[in-house]
């Protein structure tokens, strides 16, 4: 009897399958939330004033989108265990990858600078971060930088992404992982101010500007760069 075999990673766009489709359910409904405010005044006569809009969908929009986009997420993972799994084992040993390389620096910087003797900074001051809180904050820098990238020049994103996980402090998957997490707070923080609008086109608009963000993340999470590093 021979031992079953390893189940494939499965494809990003698969993985993140239900995360995916509600975004593309919230893009269409930031749509129709502005619609509720633009169609109205379309239809209007036009010598009416004060053309009465709808600002509902859009405060329900604000306070729904955040839980739809949590459910969806915990659904995936349910769906997808081995990967998880597989996913936590990468974090780990990449930390630890990412650590070791910044106590690396930090041995270098001693033995030319000399050790840092001064004992805790001084009031008012900042301590330089330990080797572990560098390794924290890697990601989210390098995640950040790839949006900036993915937007203005996908090639340049793709060489990005080639740079950083030659080393094996970071996998393809962390940083697309971690940048649809920052794409998706960002959208999340753009609705988040629209639980009680007060100007309708105001709203509308900030409305559209989420959809075009959750896009963002729809692209971001659907995209498979397993292969860039070969």
């Amino acid at each position: 009897m021979t031992a079953p075999e390893a189940l494939e990673t499965p494809a990003r766009r698969r993985r993140h399958a239900r995360l995916i489709a509600t975004l593309t359910e919230l893009i269409g409904d930031c749509a129709h939330a502005a619609g509720a405010v633009y169609g109205p005044i379309a239809d209007a006569a036009p010598e009416q004033d004060k053309v009465p809009v709808k600002l509902l969908p859009i405060m329900m929009l604000s306070a729904a989108a955040g839980p739809r986009l949590d459910a969806a997420r915990q659904e995936d993972a349910a769906r997808w265990p081995d990967a998880v799994a597989q996913e936590e084992t990468e974090q780990q040993r990449t930390f630890e990858a990412r650590c070791a390389a910044a106590e690396a620096d930090q041995i270098l910087a001693d033995a030319v600078l000399g050790p840092d003797e001064d004992g805790p900074p001084a009031p008012g001051t900042v301590a330089l971060p330990t080797a572990s809180q560098s390794a924290a904050m890697a990601l989210p820098a390098i995640s950040a930088d790839f949006l900036v990238s993915f937007q203005e020049d996908p090639e340049a994103a793709i060489e990005l992404v080639k740079t950083v996980t030659a080393t094996g402090e970071f996998t393809v998957g962390q940083i697309l992982d971690d940048a649809v997490d920052t794409a998706v707070l960002a959208g999340l923080m753009i609705l988040r101010g629209l639980q009680n609008p007060t100007d309708p086109s105001a709203a509308a608009e900030t409305c559209l500007l989420a959809a075009r963000q959750f896009a963002l993340v729809v692209m971001v999470a659907s995209a498979d760069l397993a292969d860039v590093t070969a």
